[in-house]
């Protein structure tokens, strides 16, 4: 595929991302992202076989982005101090600003929007998206886990309930941000996540 292909691929799926996010997976249609996207019926097709593909490539880009964006954060973050505690709360201010900088409210979440409406996907998809969620757990854990080697916990804590606690965070500070339309709701929510941490491992 050429570069306009990808071009082309790549405009249907951030079209098709755009348009779920704020009006779900059911009620999105093919014709929608078609005129939406500015391209043929043939053109769509030519890209995915039908709504369902449409889905898999969705949400393998969407948690490969996010990968890519966590990773980026933890090597900016072990880049800066060799503290395995200081590494995670630097990553956590990081992500925080990272989120504050938006020009508006988070657009939403995909794996969220695909956990809602689990009964439209395919096994594979709802695998995908259960993957995506515990790749997430495994980054923030890689964080957790060295911090523990370190500095023993003043509240103990299993490490991968604590980790999955800031995918609540992050979920739940997205929602909140769009309903209330409050950007800062969700970097907030982050470096409340921050402090807990701190006061867990008894850092200063």
């Amino acid at each position: 595929m050429g570069a306009k292909g990808e071009q082309t691929r790549e405009n249907i799926l951030a079209t098709a991302e755009g348009i779920i996010l704020n009006r779900g997976y059911s009620g999105t249609s093919i014709e929608e992202i078609i005129n939406e996207a500015g391209i043929t019926k043939g053109g769509f097709f030519y890209h995915f076989k039908g709504k369902s593909d449409l889905a898999r490539n969705l949400i393998l880009r969407y948690l490969n982005n996010d990968l890519v964006f966590f990773t980026s954060l933890s090597e900016r973050a072990r880049s800066l101090t060799e503290d395995p505690l200081q590494q995670y709360l630097l990553f956590l201010k990081l992500m925080a600003e990272a989120m504050q900088d938006l020009p508006s409210t988070h657009p939403g979440c995909l794996v969220a929007s695909f956990a809602y409406e689990a009964e439209q996907f395919d096994e594979e998809v709802r695998d995908l998206n259960a993957e995506g969620v515990l790749s997430w757990r495994r980054e923030f854990m890689r964080h957790l886990e060295s911090v523990a080697e370190k500095y023993p916990m003043k509240i103990d804590k299993p490490i991968d309930e604590l980790a999955d606690m800031l995918t609540s965070v992050i979920e739940g500070g997205i929602m909140l941000s769009k309903l209330l339309d409050d950007k800062d709701i969700l970097p907030n929510q982050i470096l409340q996540y921050r402090d807990y941490v701190r006061l867990v491992f008894g850092g200063v």
